[in-house]
C-alpha cells in the first residue's frame, strides 16, 4: 500500500469516522487497483486507471469503484499530494421502473387468505393496509391504535422524522378492526406475531412473500402506481409517500406518460384512423 493510500485510509477511518464496512470498501477497491497496476495510484494517469476499471461491465460496480477513486484523488489534491484535481464521471445507469402489482393481482391474492384464523385476519389486514396506505414497512410496523383516527392515518415515525397524514380506505380500516377484535393480547403496536410481540420486518416480508411473492416495499410502489394511473398529480403522490424531494417521486413519471398515451389512443377519434 502506497503512503498516500495509507494516509487516505487513516483519514476516512479516523477523521471522517466512517463505518468499518465503508472503510473496507475503499481499502479493497483502491488496493486492488494498485496491485493490478503495480504502481502507487497517485502516479497513474487517467487512461491507465480507466483501462484498469474497464473490466467492470456492471455499471453499478464500476460507479462504486469510480467513487472510491474520486474520493482518493480529492483527498490527495486537498492535502497537496497532487497538483491536479482528478475526477472521473460516473457511468449513466438507466432508471428502471420499480416492480409493482396491479389491483387485480393483489385482490386475487387476498381472496386466497383464510380469514377464519387470527393469523389469517392479520395477514389479510396487513397486506390490505400496505396497499391502501403506501407506507414504508418501518412506518407500518411502528403504528399504534391511536395513529388511526377515523379515515386518517397519522404517520409519526416517518423517514427523516417528518410526520404526515394519509387518508386510508374504509375497507382497510375494517380489516384492521376485524383483526384487532380477535387479538387475545392487547399490545402497544397494531401489528404483532402469534406471541403478542411486535411484528418484525422479517415476519412482514415472509407474509407478503407467501401470498404475493414480493417484498412489502412492492406494495408501496403498487400504491403509487395505482394513484398515478388513476390520474393523481405527482406532487400529491409525493406528499402521500412522504418523499422529501419530487425527484424521488419522478420514477413514476413514465407510468403517467404511458397512461396518458393509452387514454388518447382509446378516447381520441384520430388515434383510430388507419394510416
Amino acid at each position: 500500500m502506497s503512503n498516500e493510500l495509507e494516509a487516505f485510509i487513516e483519514y476516512v477511518s479516523i477523521i471522517k469516522a466512517l463505518s468499518k464496512k465503508s472503510v473496507g470498501a475503499y481499502k479493497s477497491d483502491l488496493m486492488a487497483l494498485e496491485e493490478t497496476l503495480r504502481k502507487p495510484l497517485i502516479t497513474l494517469d487517467s487512461n491507465s486507471l480507466l483501462n484498469a476499471l474497464s473490466i467492470y461491465k456492471n455499471k453499478r460496480t464500476l460507479n462504486r469503484k469510480l467513487s472510491s477513486v474520486n474520493a482518493f484523488f480529492d483527498f490527495c489534491y486537498k492535502n497537496q499530494f497532487s497538483t491536479e484535481k482528478t475526477k472521473f464521471k460516473f457511468s449513466k445507469i438507466p432508471k428502471l421502473l420499480p416492480k409493482f402489482l396491479s389491483y387485480e393481482e393483489i385482490q386475487n391474492s387476498l381472496n386466497q387468505i383464510d380469514r377464519s384464523t387470527f393469523l389469517g385476519l392479520r395477514d389479510y389486514a396487513l397486506i390490505l393496509f400496505l396497499y391502501a396506505s403506501g407506507t414504508r414497512i418501518s412506518e407500518c410496523l411502528a403504528l399504534r391504535r391511536e395513529d388511526i383516527d377515523g379515515e386518517w392515518l397519522h404517520i409519526r415515525h416517518a423517514k427523516g422524522e417528518k410526520e404526515r397524514m394519509v387518508p386510508i380506505a374504509k375497507v382497510a380500516i375494517m380489516a384492521i378492526e376485524n383483526y384487532l377484535n380477535e387479538k387475545k393480547k392487547d399490545t402497544l403496536f397494531i401489528w404483532s406475531n402469534y406471541k403478542g410481540e411486535k411484528l418484525s420486518r422479517i415476519s412482514a416480508y415472509k407474509i407478503t412473500q407467501k401470498y404475493l411473492g414480493v417484498s412489502p416495499h412492492v406494495l408501496r410502489h403498487s400504491y403509487a402506481t395505482s394513484l398515478i394511473t388513476g390520474g393523481a398529480d405527482l406532487r400529491v403522490v409525493q406528499e402521500l409517500l412522504g418523499h422529501a424531494s419530487l425527484l424521488t417521486t419522478q420514477i413514476y413519471t413514465h407510468i403517467q406518460k404511458q397512461n396518458l398515451k393509452e387514454t388518447v389512443q382509446v378516447c381520441h377519434p384520430m388515434s383510430k384512423e388507419q394510416k
